[in-house]
């Protein structure tokens, strides 16, 4: 075990004991040393830190066996950034000797991998730390950890050190290599253990993983954001882009083909700033997307995109199809310029709007899907019209879609909103009637046509039908042989609804053959 003396200097690991009766605000001042909360002008300096790249990530010899006798319950919130990070600490669990539970009364270890991007998501994890409670009271011996993006939040820890003293364990999104250590000091001492960098964790590769089946995989290829979009939390509990090298997601995406994977996803918060920081060479997505297609692997998807970065060589690549789907899931916040500038989006609405012209052009068959945010601080009626004129304009089939929510410590959380919540849900209807409305009218074309589907299971509303999804990630129900599961399928589509297509299988479709 490292000595508080190599704690403090690596900025590592910081003890407080949840009975210490002093205040939260001399904590604080302790914290600082390793933490501070969200500043614009400090973050936007950062990056001249180096990030090192670490090939071979194992488990010390002193941890092994932790875990034999012991159970883990992981709860995830969020993006797929967040699922993918559970499923590295699963494999870090699994490596420590502990198994895999679905149930909280059953765990010896409780980890709640929480998510920062809205306030709502806030709220459940307090509520989910009040519902354990009781498990601490009956088992001393349990661990509640809470980690993730809200980890990342000074607020956040000063509220859990000050309301929820049976949490043991707080650690960040940048250290997660380390939840060996973090629970032999839970289990060790005993007291509340809190490991949160403010300096953005290096690159680790060979991470052990449990991925969630075996039919689809998450590949994530950076970390962090450098956009600081004024209403987002992300860049400050991500912190800057890291990008991972090629050779190590090209050997990752080959050995998940050789195991038989049929998708997979590449992650980044802005997936396609991917490269923009390395420093010996010029390499980015669409370099990377290009090796995607010489892999034996049927479909390649990205998430999450920002318009900014949408360069030409990316929808060249992408035009070349194969197994390069043709959903772009590519969020455009606002329809208004103005909006998108104080968002500080740095493009405007006519920017946008050719951006889908050209990968319109260049991919006939493109399908768009996008994030939008109503009633941000000040947005007048009339701009909000122009974000439903470019919905339409753009055909967009669906959409993710939120009120403003205002985040401590990012620049929108400071401006002025005269916009009332009544008048911010009636704009919100009225975007969802939209949204809806051309999703129905987008399935209705499917009608009689064949698809091809990647089935993942049966429904969840019923164990006779299968599901699964298109290459444009149209959701397909169909009855069929439970020996589709994993394989793609020709599904004839008889009927559609708003949101899924229901089918007959026609036949099942070689692997090779779909990529053509």
């Amino acid at each position: 075990m490292m000595n508080e003396k190599q704690r403090l200097e690596s900025q590592q690991v910081q003890t407080a004991n949840p009975s210490d009766k002093k205040s939260v605000k001399d904590y604080s001042k302790y914290f600082e040393t390793v933490y501070t909360a969200p500043s614009l002008k400090e973050a936007k300096k950062r990056g001249k830190e180096e990030v090192k790249y670490h090939k071979d990530f194992n488990i010390p010899e002193e941890f092994h066996g932790m875990g034999n006798g012991r159970k883990f319950y992981i709860r995830t919130y969020g993006c797929q950034m967040n699922e993918h990070d559970t499923e590295v600490m699963a494999g870090i669990f699994l490596g420590l000797g502990y198994e895999h539970t679905e149930s909280v009364e059953d765990a010896n270890v409780i980890l709640l991998n929480t998510c920062a991007i809205r306030e709502n998501a806030e709220n459940k994890v307090f509520g989910e730390l009040g519902h354990l409670k009781h498990l601490k009271k009956e088992n001393p011996d349990l661990l509640i950890g809470v980690c993730g993006c809200m980890s990342q939040e000074e607020s956040v820890v000063n509220k859990i050190l000050k309301t929820y003293n049976q949490v043991d364990m707080i650690f960040g999104t940048h250290n997660i290599h380390r939840l060996p250590n973090i629970l032999q000091e839970a289990y060790m001492s005993k007291e509340m253990v809190i490991e949160v960098w403010s300096k953005e964790g290096d690159v680790i590769e060979n991470l052990p993983k449990v991925r969630r089946g075996n039919i689809k995989a998450w590949v994530n290829i950076m970390y962090g954001c450098d956009k600081f979009c004024t209403y987002c939390i992300v860049p400050y509990t991500r912190g800057k882009e890291r990008s991972r090298r090629p050779e190590d997601i090209i050997q990752e995406v080959r050995q998940l083909a050789a195991q038989g994977y049929q998708e997979i996803t590449l992650l980044g918060q802005n997936v396609n700033a991917y490269g923009k920081d390395f420093e010996d060479m010029k390499y980015g997505l669409g370099d990377l997307m290009d090796e995607m297609r010489k892999i034996d692997i049927p479909r390649v998807r990205f998430t999450t995109s920002h318009p900014r970065d949408f360069d030409d060589h990316l929808i060249e690549v992408l035009a070349k199809g194969g197994n390069l789907v043709e959903h772009i899931h590519l969020p455009v916040q606002s329809g208004s310029t103005d909006v998108l500038k104080i968002m500080a989006r740095k493009y405007t609405r006519e920017q946008y709007l050719e951006l889908v012209r050209k990968i319109k052009a260049a991919i006939p068959e493109a399908t768009f899907t996008t994030d939008i945010i109503v009633g941000y601080p000040n947005e007048t009626e009339e701009q909000f019209e122009e974000t439903i004129s470019l919905y339409r304009e753009v055909g967009f089939e669906a959409a993710y879609t939120f009120i403003y929510s205002p985040r401590e410590g990012t620049p929108a959380a400071k401006m002025v909103d005269n916009v009332p919540m009544e008048v911010k849900k009636e704009r919100l209807q009225r975007l969802n009637a939209i949204v809806n409305e051309l999703s129905a009218e987008a399935m209705k074309k499917y009608k009689g046509q064949t698809v091809e589907v990647l089935v993942e299971g049966e429904s969840k509303n019923n164990p006779e039908i299968l599901a699964g999804y298109t290459r444009k990630n149209k959701l397909v129900n169909f009855k069929g042989p439970k020996t589709a599961i994993g394989k793609i399928v020709s599904v004839k589509v008889t009927d559609a609804k708003t949101w899924s297509l229901n089918g007959e299988m026609v036949e099942e479709l070689d692997a090779v053959e779909v990529k053509q």
